[in-house]
């Protein structure tokens, strides 16, 4: 309890005390004496009352940031504790949830329907030195949040923002159009009228199931034990990054895929420059400047590549005429390696007799919003399958998820081929 409502409850004491003294029909020497004393106890109250309150005032100053990130923390470190093994043993044999990851089901059943177990997205995290040489559990450290879920996918290195979605459809007004300023042409004179400041709705709908099937063997069950737990989540995490990551640049909007950037290129209004040239420094700059005019980039190291290998084999074995530096080296000298994403997934593979075109795609952060989101509806819903692997005891699961992707703020891909 803090100190100044002891203080309080103390002062309230002494009141009710003196009203009763007070009350009396004579004063006698020793009443007089009690409310004396009372009287000097109630001004040292409210002196160590002040005090108290100047005290926990500076104490909560100091603490403020702790207090506003706690409830983070909190949920992380829940996270942190819920364990894919007892989900495999509850499906498998039935065996009862316990701890924290009991907890973390019973919240996620509270929010939503699932058919099977649901797993949090945060779960399906590769944890690195979380278990000792016992076996037991021991987390060390506070797990991300969902944005961080793919942290090696090529649509978190191209900037796509992930949003964790309870229910219903979700749209985000983008700004379409620049409201401009103008000088007034004389002292009487007016300013320039007022401008249209339009906005785009970009929805994602809870349309598309993405689903993982797993087979576990009655001897991985029964053998593996806490190795069971980074096997599930490494699989089924991969399986999904890498789904995931085809559909939001390459999805055809059809059989139940969602719309990709590449592909619906059109649709989300990006607009697409044919390059009929190889593939050097200075087509991805030209690209870059429409960027930087654009005002969606302040600099080169703001553009984000996403490119197939062949492009960096192709480049990289340019090199300038009469230097030992190659296209690729100019290139990394103004974006940063680190922006720059190398996939044979997200991009379709290069075909052609003599000239293979392929994609090259560049992303920038406009004015603060993602190039890309991509949503997800509630938690990953796991579910047994008891009849495909009855006969040998195995175990085979199917782990569902609601996800849907859009364009933030189309502003300039680039198409190259060479």
């Amino acid at each position: 309890m803090l100190d100044s409502v002891k203080i309080q409850r103390r002062q309230s004491e002494i009141r009710q005390s003196l009203a009763e003294l007070a009350g009396a029909e004579s004063l006698t020497d020793e009443t007089r004496s009690k409310m004396d004393k009372l009287d000097q106890d109630y001004q040292d109250g409210e002196r160590k009352f002040r005090a108290a309150l100047i005290t926990e005032a500076e104490e909560r100053e100091k603490a403020k940031g702790e207090l506003e990130t706690r409830s983070d923390n909190e949920w992380s470190e829940m996270m942190a504790g819920y364990e894919m093994r007892q989900v495999a043993l509850a499906l498998d044999e039935g065996r009862e949830l316990s701890g924290q990851t009991a907890e973390i089901v019973q919240e996620l059943r509270a929010a939503g329907g699932y058919r099977g177990i649901p797993v949090p997205w945060q779960a399906l995290e590769q944890r690195a030195n979380e278990t000792i040489a016992s076996g037991t559990p021991d987390p060390i450290s506070t797990r991300p949040i969902i944005d961080r879920l793919f942290p090696d996918s090529v649509a978190s290195r191209m900037g796509a923002q992930m949003i964790s979605i309870d229910h219903g459809e979700v749209e985000w007004p983008v700004t379409t159009s620049a409201v401009t300023a103008g000088w007034a042409t004389s002292e009487t004179g007016n300013v320039s009228g007022p401008t249209t400041y339009a906005t785009t709705d970009r929805s994602m709908k809870p349309e598309q199931n993405l689903g993982v099937q797993m087979r576990i063997t009655r001897r991985a069950l029964k053998q593996s034990g806490s190795a069971l737990e980074q096997a599930v989540r490494r699989d089924m995490a991969g399986a999904m990054g890498m789904a995931m990551d085809e559909a939001v640049f390459q999805g055809s909007g059809n059989n139940g895929q969602p719309l990709g950037v590449i592909a619906g290129a059109s649709t989300y209004g990006i607009n697409e420059e044919t390059v009929n040239a190889a593939a050097t420094w200075s087509e991805f700059r030209k690209a870059v400047v429409r960027f930087m005019t654009a005002n969606a980039a302040g600099s080169p190291g703001a553009v984000r590549a996403l490119i197939r290998p062949e492009v960096w084999s192709y480049m990289d074995e340019q090199l300038i005429t009469n230097t030992a530096v190659s296209e690729w080296e100019r290139m990394v000298r103004n974006i940063p390696a680190g922006n720059i994403a190398m996939t044979t997934n997200a991009l379709a593979a290069p075909t052609g007799s003599t000239v293979l075109p392929t994609k090259a795609l560049l992303t920038t952060n406009a004015g603060g919003v993602a190039p890309i989101f991509v949503g997800t509806w509630g938690a990953v819903d796991v579910i047994r399958d008891p009849f495909t692997d009855a006969q040998s005891g195995g175990l085979r699961i199917t782990a569902l998820a609601t996800m849907d992707a859009t364009v933030g703020r189309a502003v300039d891909p680039l198409q190259a081929g060479r």
